[in-house]
């Protein structure tokens, strides 16, 4: 789980209820999901904007990965496909092959 007040999304954003409240919906929903920004817009309700920019912090905070670049479930288009799951980071893969 990520702990907002230890990181440095914490100072960003203050104490804005919202802030938090989404990137913990994005974080716990990429969990168990990995997925791009639109299909997390459409399966959350947070705004894809406010998804790009959560996703750059989570990187930034070694707590989100891009696994994928392919063609999107809700678009069609070719998209990175994220999670916030260590299991799924590339680190770990490459630890599983050898």
């Amino acid at each position: 789980m990520i702990n907002i007040s230890n990181s440095p999304l914490h100072d960003k954003q203050g104490k804005d209820k919202e802030f938090q409240s989404q990137l913990k919906t994005i974080f716990h929903y990429l969990q168990n999901h990995i997925a791009t920004a639109s299909m997390i817009t459409k399966a959350t309700g947070v705004p894809q904007k406010n998804i790009t920019r959560y996703k750059r912090d989570l990187q930034e905070a070694g707590k989100l990965w891009e696994i994928e670049k392919k063609k999107c479930k809700a678009t069609g288009f070719k998209a990175w496909y994220l999670s916030t799951n260590p299991d799924n980071s590339p680190k770990s893969n490459k630890q599983n092959l050898l």
